[in-house]
């Protein structure tokens, strides 16, 4: 399987970073770094990439699969092949994330700190150990705090001739303009529900009516369209949130519907806790040869309260991104309750909630349902700004009760 498989409805960015691989194994061979960003034709080879898209349209899955094709040592290459081909140890070891010239850097926190980036940058500075480039895969480049963003555009400033950055962010305007502006832009697009439900089909063996109904439901979220397909909590956890616009007919409603939603995020972060937590600080008495009901080692007290922060920012990052995925499926309801009552013949997201929509739909009128639409968004938004979850989200279901 090649590593572009993975890739859903992204033919034109397949297209372009297999001609780009290609042309830096030509570089390779010929004892050349990357091509300069200024070049206009998307086959050349650049130092600094920057993927965006919406959410679940595989960002970091083009970048991965890209990283994987720079270092595919596939004998087929020679005869023109396609590079990325999934099988030889370079492919399989980057995919696997043991690549040792491959770096995968991912926040469970809210933040990326300036020293991480340092050192990214002074890792950057040297050539691969054994691999064809040292490739550095940035995911949620727009988490970058102001600091690390000035310490990233001196590496993709001054970078080694054989050094590529892979930035992921939602869009270009999430990214330093000092930044992007060095970088050769991706723009993934949203798939197509139709591809999505054929690679759950493919890939997961999903029914196809199942794979359709998720597909749909995934609102071209690939990642979410499959936990939908494969996971039976998963679809629970959705039918409740869906089950909001039917009991906000009174305050109490409301306001059971908000405590129910902030519930089930924080559960999410405490399940999380429970299992990965335990093993860090585990990991952590042993890195530092502490025994059980012993004392504390020296310099082992910092390190347990820099895990405890990194953990607790990783809890918070949790239920932000619970409660954001339960504000998008309330989006997709209403929109969908939009389409029906402006006499919309297109698909639905929730085509399997029709029963629910035509009810709505049929309480009220067209600008409510805007009213309400905007009262989610504005739930969005108080959350970003750290407005109090239980506070945000009663604000927001007392104004889909009012409509």
């Amino acid at each position: 399987m090649a590593v572009w498989d993975d890739l859903v409805g992204q033919e034109r960015v397949v297209e372009q970073l297999t001609a780009a691989a290609r042309a830096a194994g030509a570089a390779v061979e010929a004892g050349r770094g990357a091509a300069p960003v200024e070049g206009t034709n998307a086959s050349l080879m650049t130092h600094a990439w920057l993927f965006t898209g919406p959410p679940g349209a595989g960002q970091v899955t083009a970048a991965r699969a890209f990283a994987a094709a720079l270092q595919c040592t596939s004998p087929d290459l020679a005869l023109g092949g396609t590079p990325g081909c999934g099988f030889c140890d370079g492919c399989h070891t980057v995919l696997a994330g043991s690549h040792a010239d491959v770096k995968y850097v991912r926040t469970d926190g809210l933040s990326i700190g300036v020293g991480d980036m340092r050192d990214l940058v002074l890792r950057a500075s040297s050539y691969p150990t054994g691999g064809r480039w040292s490739v550095i895969l940035v995911d949620a480049a727009h988490r970058l705090t102001e600091a690390a963003a000035n310490a990233l555009l001196k590496g993709v400033e001054e970078p080694s001739p054989r050094t590529v950055w892979l930035l992921c962010a939602p869009s270009v305007q999430d990214v330093l303009p000092t930044i992007r502006s060095r970088c050769r832009l991706l723009v993934l697009r949203t798939p197509a529900s139709e591809a999505v439900a054929d690679m759950l089909v493919r890939r997961d063996g999903v029914e196809p009516e199942a794979a359709r109904l998720a597909a749909l439901a995934g609102q071209g979220d690939v990642e979410r369209s499959r936990r939908l397909a494969v996971d039976e909590q998963a679809r629970t956890r959705r039918a409740e949130v869906l089950r909001i616009p039917l009991e906000v007919g009174d305050v109490g409603g409301c306001l059971a519907a908000a405590q129910r939603l902030v519930d089930t995020a924080k559960a999410d972060a405490e399940t999380l806790a429970e299992t990965q937590d335990a093993k860090e600080t585990d990991d952590l008495r042993a890195v530092y040869g502490a025994a059980e009901g012993s004392k504390a080692p020296r310099g082992m007290a910092g390190a347990v309260k820099e895990l405890e922060k990194r953990q607790k920012s990783r809890a918070t990052r949790t239920r932000r991104e619970t409660l954001g995925v339960a504000l998008l499926d309330l989006l997709g309801f209403y929109r969908d309750v939009l389409a029906l009552q402006l006499g919309s013949t297109g698909a639905l997201a929730n085509e399997d909630q029709r029963q629910a929509l035509n009810r709505v739909a049929q309480a009220g009128p067209a600008e409510g349902t805007l009213r309400r639409i905007e009262a989610v968004l504005a739930c969005r938004r108080a959350l970003d700004r750290n407005v109090d979850p239980l506070l945000a989200v009663e604000a927001m279901t007392m104004a889909l009760r009012a409509g």
